[in-house]
């Protein structure tokens, strides 16, 4: 069990380009990076495209004025002249940013945190790794629900054996907020995400499927997708050729099938996401909207509620508790957790620790850059009239 104490020698001093007063994400990943006062420690931001917006908002975090900087460039130059200059930098601007943000930082000698999808191209994906390599940091993805502790707990039973040989994966990340299409006018948060210039080839397969399709292969211990075939639609029709609906099958190398349906006009439903890994002895779920529950189905026998925070569930999903199972924990938990792995990796990275960084389970770059595959292989197959697409 976490309750707090220090897992590394001293908090990461962290940076923010974005998450400003209108971003729908900033104050996520800051709740997930300060819960812990031992993991990262906020000293600058360039938080705001309009720069005096940017100051305000800054100030009333708390941050100190003269580290409060009008774009990523000036803050990476500046605080390198500084003895207690960022560590780390996080990326939470719209996605057409993300590269050429992440890209500048590694060569300022940062460690990244950044937004997913990752880039636009699997190209700019492998760029960037190689990029990291050669600079010994590391780039972390903020899959959000990722941290929640019941996923580790589905991967360990998977791999353990009790679901026998997994057959078929059932995902589905939906909600009905994108009915209402004022929304893409009125809400800067929204305007982006449905500007192909800003966003790439796809809206909500980026924008949510690609969280589900990082939980699902957590929760197999990273089952190798074949290919995919996509069907999309923009039901509001301006968002074309962008989708707000799309339908996925899924084929994997060891014969499994799978689905994924993702959507922002599900009319009347709250956001959710819904994963369920069927083996040939049994099958798990888990749902986000009720996160401190797994469902798991054995054939013939009674239907078992796993409940987190319990001594019966695994290690590893245990080590990631922090309130107790009497206590709900939800999202912001979740980003906790991740981001208190992102400290620990940073940390081992920082030291040359291979093996702590071995054994860490959290999405690293080369999740993120499965993700810029996923949307690819998903809008080419669309593209294409909805035939079956290699996931390379």
């Amino acid at each position: 069990m976490h309750i707090g104490e220090r897992k590394i020698e001293r908090p990461l001093r962290w940076g923010m380009v974005g998450g400003g007063r209108t971003s729908n994400v900033g104050y996520k990943h800051r709740l997930g990076a300060l819960r812990d006062n031992t993991a990262f420690q906020m000293v600058c931001g360039a938080f705001d495209l309009d720069y005096e917006r940017g100051v305000d908002f800054g100030k009333n975090l708390g941050v100190d004025p003269e580290r409060l900087y009008p774009d990523y460039k000036t803050m990476f130059a500046e605080e390198a002249k500084r003895e207690d200059g960022i560590e780390v930098v996080d990326i939470a601007t719209p996605n057409f940013q993300h590269y050429e943000v992440a890209k500048a930082a590694l060569e300022a000698g940062l460690h990244v945190i950044c937004e997913k999808p990752l880039f636009f191209e699997v190209e700019q994906g492998l760029e960037i790794q190689k990029l990291a390599e050669e600079k010994g940091k590391l780039v972390c993805v903020t899959y959000g629900f990722s941290g929640s502790q019941l996923l580790l707990q589905m991967r360990h039973m998977v791999k353990t054996g009790m679901l026998g040989t997994i057959n078929m994966v059932d995902l589905k990340y939906t909600h009905g907020y994108g009915c209402d299409p004022t929304g893409d006018v009125k809400s800067e948060g929204q305007k982006w995400r449905v500007d192909s210039s800003k966003v790439g080839k796809a809206f909500v397969l980026g924008d949510l499927s690609t969280h589900t399709f990082y939980e699902s292969q957590l929760a197999t211990n990273d089952m190798k997708l074949k290919q995919v075939l996509c069907d999309r639609q923009a039901f509001v029709g301006s968002r074309y050729p962008l989708e707000d609906n799309a339908y996925v099958l899924m084929r994997y190398e060891n014969g499994a099938v799978g689905r994924m349906w993702c959507s922002c006009v599900d009319a009347g439903t709250p956001e959710t996401q819904v994963i369920r890994i069927v083996g040939s002895k049994a099958s798990v779920e888990w749902h986000d909207a009720q996160p401190n529950h797994l469902l798991y189905q054995e054939q013939g026998k009674p239907a078992q509620l796993m409940i987190r925070g319990n001594d019966y569930l695994c290690d590893a999903c245990n080590a990631d508790e922090s309130l107790g199972a009497t206590h709900v924990e939800g999202l912001s938990e979740s980003w906790a957790n991740i981001y208190l792995k992102f400290a620990v990796a940073i940390d081992a990275k920082n030291r040359g620790d291979e093996e702590t960084l071995k054994n860490l389970v959290y999405p690293d770059l080369e999740h993120g850059i499965d993700g810029i595959r996923w949307i690819n292989a998903c809008a080419k197959s669309a593209d294409e009239g909805g035939v079956w697409v290699d996931f390379e």
